[in-house]
């Protein structure tokens, strides 16, 4: 073999790799089936059976059972800090069986999202918009010999085409048939600064870890109503029209700018508007819980 013969073998084998590169791209999965069976390493070793070298990364499997909205913000919060082309699978389906649809979302960041069309794509669709919706086309797109199946859509369907989509093996276009750009929501209060200086949101989610209460009242609507670092925050949290917790804390950068066991505000790590206690579990003490019926209000108090 001569070294132009040489040379041209080598640059296609280099050609080839940069190919299967480029085609695998990271493959995240959400569910709320937690880790105490075997229903996350079934849907991973699907993804496995269709491409072995696929990266596969897990966002959470502890969102609460049938918990649609917390499938959202868990999207919403997680999307932003993975590259253009990563594939989301996330399957909270308490419908599963039924007739809602299952779709591929394309983001206009260029993310895909693979999920039953319940909700769970609310927010991602609000903060960073919709490029186009497909549905899945089971007839290609699902696991063979499952057909008889109804109730594991998570591994028969959802694992298997996000697993083929991110390696490459399918294209976004062999999905399945184009959608209008629109996709199930859940209603829900957005973060809004009135002109009373009150602001008012809902409690998404909770840090669920260490118990802080988060909102959806960002950042620049605190400025807007002149609240600064050192006020004293008056603080009104109600579940539907019952108020589970009425107080004052400061508004401050960090934790220990305030004693051991003690409220404060701060901003968490998106930039919304969050309420702890130092050192202990709000949520846990004042008996705090999240959902799009639980609201929060916020105004910088007069004493």
């Amino acid at each position: 073999m001569d070294i132009r013969t040489t040379l041209r073998a080598a640059s296609l084998s280099l050609a080839l790799v940069s190919t299967v590169t480029v085609a695998n791209e990271a493959l995240v999965f959400q569910t709320d089936f937690g880790l105490k069976d075997g229903a996350v390493s079934v849907m991973k070793g699907i993804s496995f059976k269709v491409n072995p070298s696929q990266p596969i990364y897990d966002l959470t499997h502890e969102i609460p059972p049938y918990n649609i909205w917390e499938a959202s913000y868990r999207l919403y919060q997680t999307l932003p800090y993975w590259p253009k082309g990563t594939v989301f699978v996330s399957v909270v389906d308490p419908g599963v069986g039924t007739d809602r649809r299952s779709v591929v979302l394309k983001t206009q960041s260029g993310h895909y999202i693979v999920s039953p069309d319940n909700g769970t794509l609310t927010l991602v669709a609000e903060h960073f918009g919709i490029e186009s919706v497909r549905q899945i086309d089971e007839k290609f797109n699902r696991v063979p010999g499952s057909e008889k199946s109804y109730t594991f859509h998570g591994r028969d369907v959802y694992a298997y085409t996000g697993a083929r989509l991110a390696s490459g093996i399918i294209s976004y276009e062999q999905v399945g048939p184009l959608l209008p750009n629109k996709v199930v929501k859940i209603p829900y209060q957005t973060g809004v600064a009135e002109r009373d200086g009150t602001l008012k949101g809902t409690i998404p989610v909770l840090d669920v870890r260490f118990g802080n209460v988060w909102s959806n009242i960002n950042d620049s609507q605190v400025s807007k109503v002149g609240i600064h670092k050192g006020d004293k925050v008056c603080i009104k949290i109600s579940e539907g029209d019952k108020i589970r917790y009425e107080g004052k804390a400061p508004y401050v950068s960090s934790f220990g700018e305030v004693p051991e066991g003690q409220p404060l505000v701060y901003l968490n790590s998106l930039l919304q508007v969050s309420v702890a206690l130092n050192m202990d579990n709000f949520a846990a003490r004042y008996q705090v819980q999240s959902g799009d019926n639980w609201r929060i209000s916020l105004k910088k108090c007069s004493d």
